[in-house]
């Protein structure tokens, strides 16, 4: 079972989350926050598995949440919604290192999908926020940009990570271990000098290594 901790500022959305939610047999939300405080005070309380709040909220906002949560409770994972992808606080909830950012306006199959992914160790940017991040980032190249440094199982593991694969979903398709993969994945977040996981995902679709 997935524990969520849910956090929006309007209790109808609150409110269809959580039924939503809910009506997944490994889904369960264990707390709901009204703004950023209450949000970071429910995830120390109840220590779920992803945190999943809303990008702008009372107090704290998305990022700071995320920041927050990052420092005083490392192994929960935090998942941002926005209802605006192109709101400029997605950037810094990425630096601050929150594992998937989703607008508003997805299903509910997909938002499922994507918590569950998150929970596993994988990463999941929207379309439209990931746009919007490249965007933000800078241009993206017409052809891939490889630094030199980099061997090329570490651009192979890139470019999967890319997609949003958890560690063990690139240990299955390189038939390698799972902590080789996590092996592979710290030495390019040290060599691209990046913040994150997330961070290596944005790095990747801007400098065109993916597919």
């Amino acid at each position: 079972m997935i524990r969520i901790v849910l956090a929006d500022d309007q209790a109808v959305v609150r409110d269809g989350l959580s039924m939503l939610l809910g009506a997944a047999d490994d889904l369960d939300v264990v707390a709901t926050a009204p703004d950023g405080t209450a949000a970071v005070e429910a995830v120390l309380a109840a220590a779920p598995d992803v945190a999943l709040v809303d990008l702008r909220m009372p107090g704290l906002d998305g990022a700071q949440v995320t920041e927050a949560v990052r420092r005083q409770a490392p192994d929960v994972r935090v998942l941002v919604l926005t209802t605006y992808a192109d709101d400029d606080a997605v950037l810094p909830a990425l630096r601050a290192g929150a594992a998937g950012y989703l607008t508003k306006d997805t299903t509910g199959e997909a938002l499922c999908a994507a918590i569950r992914t998150v929970a596993a160790g994988g990463s999941v940017l929207d379309a439209a926020v990931q746009a919007r991040l490249v965007a933000l980032a800078g241009t993206p190249t017409p052809r891939p940009e490889i630094p030199e440094g980099l061997t090329a199982r570490e651009v192979d593991t890139l470019r999967l990570v890319a997609e949003g694969l958890s560690n063990q979903q690139v240990a299955s398709r390189l038939f390698v271990s799972e902590a080789t993969v996590k092996t592979h994945v710290n030495h390019l977040i040290s060599k691209l000098a990046v913040d994150g996981r997330p961070a290596l995902v944005a790095w990747a679709w801007r400098h065109g290594v993916t597919g």
